[in-house]
């Protein structure tokens, strides 16, 4: 046996021998890698690394925690998840709380360095340069989206899109001003806007009209009060102290310049028309098209159930496929009712649904008998296509559930119910954190997301991926840029035509023709509030106005919800019932130990991180921190 070993010990070293003496055996390249040059001589290998850029949009907003939890729209029911640290202002470079990915300042700048790779090599290209210009404008974007991710998060950053080396020795580099950033962002929007020019649209990927919705999006911020330095100063005594303004405002310059030139941004994404979606309406819709209008949006053609493929107005989407497992799809179970055995994630807070009109175009008022006797009655129908309350019809029960609730209703209060021995007892709704489901997945506030979730019935939402996709940037938010510019600009006209477009669609009335000045204002800022609820907004236009403390600093409110019988009623299975039941609806604060919701000014900006600084000694910290 030992003989035989070694005779196979001495063929083995024999049969390497003679492939070490083969040069193309030596000269083997790496499977997984491929050269540079070769990359960028060939378009498929070009588009291939482009294409790996765009993950930095992760899943949009669809993450399990959402930013909409860190505003006025939403509570996040889980407890140590980070957002605490936000909504009550404990955040520093230390500890900075929440922060999802696509605003993380190490990921952005990992994406911005790939951008960089991209823009310098297709600009050399040696393939068909129609593709390569094709590929060269859709990187120009990337880059400055991802830039205005961490302008609009932590003020000026560093613009640099030196490609480092290993032979590089300095990394450090300061903070460019406010002003230089919009300027550098615009640039290769400028770019990116002539490349793509005439370009053939895919889906999902960067256009022409998405390129000019990011520079709207920029020159709206640019413009707004935050970002100059007269307005943000005499509302901020922390804002007047800072010794380094520039990084967060203009110091010089005219506010009404900039409102100018966000007005012409955001016209030019209008003059798109091809993405406006009922818009050119003469009067409202009816209640029951408005809210169907408006679902439309929200689903973007991505349910399985209803075909709203022709709501044209998402220009730059982050799609999704249910075959692929990501985050992305599972929008439902991250936030429906635990009575459907979700997760109950991001739940709406009454300070939202108070924002909600009534049909008639009025503000709810809890004061009012009729208005608070029935509080989902008659209300602006977006509150419907975006909300689940209680007595909401919704989709069948999963079946070890249907025999409880028969009629597919939204169950978040408690209700007197007769048992077999003709005794009341209380019913505990099925979606509450009391149900006899999951208890602690239910809603704390007594609401759910139903807006991007698929209403397909067949769709259990704990087992089944979606493909609801997230709107990078939609036309109807362009159409309130420039609204919002007008207004800033005194063409308050103009900006009531174009306001009432949205509203006409959503099935709301005109508003009033005596209406103006900062009564026009605050109507239109409802507006944008309803309209784009949940869609990331709202906790950069609460910062942008300076309205932060008196809107997003507010205590989270919740309903509490008790059906009393009336007389001669008996009900031995619960179902929403204004015929039965006397229903009570009493507003509170959540209890402080689960959040205690403060604003201080230095959440304006979120901190630097205390390594960023560490790594790069040249950055200069936010105020506050």
């Amino acid at each position: 046996m030992k003989k035989i070993t070694n005779i196979l010990l001495m063929l083995l070293v024999l049969s390497v021998t003679l492939h070490a003496c083969n040069d193309d055996f030596v000269s083997t390249k790496p499977l997984s890698e491929v050269p540079q040059e070769v990359v960028w001589s060939d378009a498929g290998l070009s588009e291939a690394f482009v294409t790996e850029i765009y993950n930095g949009f992760g899943v949009g907003g669809f993450y399990e925690q959402q930013m909409a939890s860190m505003t006025d729209e939403a509570l996040f029911t889980h407890p140590n998840r980070g957002i605490n640290t936000v909504t009550e202002s404990r955040s520093n470079p230390a500890d900075q709380g929440y922060i999802m990915e696509t605003y993380e300042y190490g990921r952005m700048y990992t994406r911005i360095r790939a951008t960089n790779i991209a823009i310098s090599n297709l600009t050399e290209a040696k393939f068909d340069k129609t593709k390569a210009d094709k590929l060269l404008g859709e990187a120009y974007f990337l880059r400055a989206y991802y830039y205005q991710q961490l302008l609009r998060y932590y003020g000026g950053i560093p613009i640099d899109n030196k490609i480092y080396t290993l032979n590089d020795k300095d990394y450090m580099v300061p903070r460019n001003t406010y002003g230089e950033c919009v300027d550098a962002i615009v640039k290769d929007l400028d770019n990116a806007a002539q490349l793509l020019k005439g370009a053939s649209q895919v889906k999902g990927r960067a256009s022409e009209a998405a390129v000019l919705a990011l520079k709207s999006r920029v020159l709206l911020y640019a413009a707004s009060d935050l970002h100059d330095a007269n307005k943000a100063k005499s509302k901020s005594t922390l804002l007047a102290g800072y010794k380094n303004p520039e990084y967060l405002m203009y110091t010089t310059g005219n506010q009404a310049d900039r409102w100018t030139k966000a007005k012409a941004a955001a016209k030019a994404v209008i003059d798109h028309s091809e993405f406006a979606y009922k818009l050119d309406l003469n009067q409202p819709a009816s209640a029951a098209d408005g809210a169907i209008n408006y679902m439309a949006l929200s689903l973007g053609g991505g349910s399985k159930a209803v075909d709203f493929t022709a709501a044209k107005d998402i220009i730059l989407g982050r799609f999704f496929i249910d075959e692929k497992d990501e985050r992305g799809g599972w929008v439902g179970r991250d936030n429906g009712p635990n009575g459907y055995h979700n997760w109950a994630g991001n739940t709406p807070i009454q300070l939202l649904v108070d924002d909600y009109e009534t049909i008639a175009g009025e503000k709810f008022d809890w004061s009012n008998p009729t208005m608070s006797a029935n509080p989902y009655q008659n209300r602006d129908p977006r509150l419907k296509a975006t909300l689940l309350y209680d007595g909401a019809d919704w989709k069948p029960r999963t079946a070890d559930v249907a025999a409880r609730d028969k009629v597919n209703q939204i169950q978040t209060g408690q209700y007197e119910v007769v048992n077999a021995q003709g005794q009341k007892t209380t019913h505990f709704g099925l979606d509450t954190r009391k149900s006899p489901i999951e208890d602690w997945n239910g809603s704390r506030t007594g609401y759910y997301i139903r807006k991007f979730t698929d209403p397909d019935p067949t769709m259990e939402d704990q087992n089944t991926r979606q493909r609801i996709p997230w709107p990078m940037f939609r036309y109807t938010e362009a159409v309130l840029n420039y609204v919002e510019a007008c207004l800033e600009l005194g063409e308050e006209g103009e900006a009531k035509i174009w306001m009432n477009k949205i509203r006409f669609r959503a099935g709301m009335p005109p508003i009033p023709s005596s209406e103006s000045g900062a009564a026009l204002k605050t109507r239109y800022r409802n507006e944008r509030r309803v309209e784009l609820a949940y869609e990331e907004h709202r906790f950069f236009d609460a910062r942008r106005w300076m309205i932060a403390a008196e809107t997003i600093g507010r205590k989270a409110n919740i309903i509490n919800i008790t059906g009393t019988l009336k007389a001669g009623k008996s009900v031995t299975q619960y179902k929403y019932d204004p015929s039965s039941y006397t229903y009570k609806y009493v507003v509170s604060d959540i209890d402080p130990g689960i959040e205690n919701r403060n604003w201080d000014d230095k959440m304006y900006f979120t901190s630097l991180h205390r390594d960023e600084i560490n790594r790069n000694t040249k950055l200069i910290q936010n105020p506050g921190y």
